[in-house]
C-alpha cells in the first residue's frame, strides 16, 4: 500500500506538470476545466441573484470597459500562442457589487466582481486596469485548479504519513502528523504567496498590451498600503505578499512587463 501511494504521487507529480504562460512557472494541474467552468459558471449566477449590483452607471460601466480591453489582451495572447481553444472556453462577464468591502475576483473562466468598496483604492481608470488585469491574471494562470490540485496532493501525502507511522509509539505518530501538518500548512501559504505574485507580474503584462499605464499598478498597492496604516501580519504567515514587497516587485519588473507587452501585441 505504501509502495502504492508513492508510485501515485510520483506519477502524479512528473505526469501532470504544465508550463504557466510568460513566467514560464512549472505548476502541478491534474483538474481539469470541464470539471471546474459549468460550477464556477453557476455559482457566478447565484452569487449574482444573492447581492447587490451597484447603481452607479459610470462605474459599472467603467468595469465593464476595462474588462472587455483586458480580456481581449488576454484572447489575443491566447490565440497567438496555441491557445485558441482554452480561449474560446472562457465566458467573460464584469460586474460592480454594492459592497463596501474592498475586493475583486475572477472565478475560472473569466467571470469577474469588483465591489465598490475597492473603487477608490483603485482611483482612476488605470487602477481599476490594474486590479484588472491581476483578478484576471488568476484565472488565466489556473491558479484555482492549481490549488485543487494542491489539495488533493496533500490529502495523499496525510494518507502516506499515517501509512509510515503505522506501527510506532502514539507520541511518535502524534509527533510526525503536527510535523506534516505544520510544513503542509506554511507551505500552502507560501503556494498562495507565489500566486499572487505570479498574477501581478502577468496582470501587468496584461493591462499594458491593453493600452493603460502600468506604473499605476504599484500605486494602487501604495493607496492599500496607506489603507492599512502600514500594518499586517508578517510575510511568511500571509497568503499575500506584503504590500512593500509587491509594491517592489511591481516597479521591478515593469520593463519586463513593457518589454513582453509590446512583443505579444506584435504578434
Amino acid at each position: 500500500m505504501k509502495r502504492i501511494i508513492f508510485l501515485a504521487l510520483t506519477v502524479l507529480l512528473f505526469v501532470e506538470c504544465s508550463t504557466v504562460p510568460i513566467t514560464g512557472r512549472s505548476r502541478v494541474n491534474f483538474v481539469s476545466d470541464a470539471q471546474v467552468l459549468p460550477t464556477s459558471f453557476a455559482q457566478y449566477s447565484t452569487f449574482l441573484e444573492e447581492n447587490k449590483l451597484s447603481t452607479n452607471t459610470a462605474m459599472s460601466n467603467q468595469i465593464k470597459n476595462v474588462g472587455k480591453n483586458i480580456s481581449a489582451a488576454v484572447d489575443r495572447f491566447m490565440r497567438a500562442n496555441n491557445m485558441s481553444s482554452e480561449a474560446d472556453s472562457y465566458r467573460w462577464e464584469f460586474n460592480l457589487v454594492d459592497d463596501e468591502t474592498v475586493n475583486a475576483w475572477c472565478m475560472p473562466g473569466g467571470k469577474v466582481v469588483f465591489y465598490t468598496g475597492i473603487m477608490p483604492i483603485c482611483a482612476n481608470e488605470n487602477g481599476v486596469a490594474a486590479v484588472m488585469g491581476h483578478e484576471v491574471a488568476h484565472a488565466f494562470a489556473k491558479h484555482g485548479q492549481e490549488r485543487m490540485s494542491q489539495g488533493q496532493l496533500q490529502q495523499l501525502g496525510g494518507v502516506a504519513v499515517a501509512l509510515g507511522t503505522s506501527g510506532k509509539s502514539e507520541e511518535s505518530q502524534q509527533l510526525w502528523n503536527t510535523a506534516f501538518g505544520v510544513t503542509t500548512g506554511l507551505g500552502m501559504l507560501k503556494f498562495s504567496r507565489v500566486h499572487e505574485q505570479e498574477a501581478d507580474r502577468l496582470g501587468l503584462v496584461f493591462m499594458i498590451m491593453a493600452g493603460y499605464d502600468g506604473r499605476e499598478a504599484a500605486e494602487v498597492w501604495v493607496r492599500m498600503s496607506n489603507l492599512s496604516n502600514g500594518s499586517s501580519q508578517p510575510e511568511i504567515l500571509s497568503t499575500h505578499p506584503s504590500n512593500e514587497s509587491r509594491i517592489q516587485d511591481l516597479k521591478n519588473y515593469l520593463p519586463t512587463a513593457q518589454k513582453y507587452a509590446a512583443q505579444y501585441n506584435a504578434k
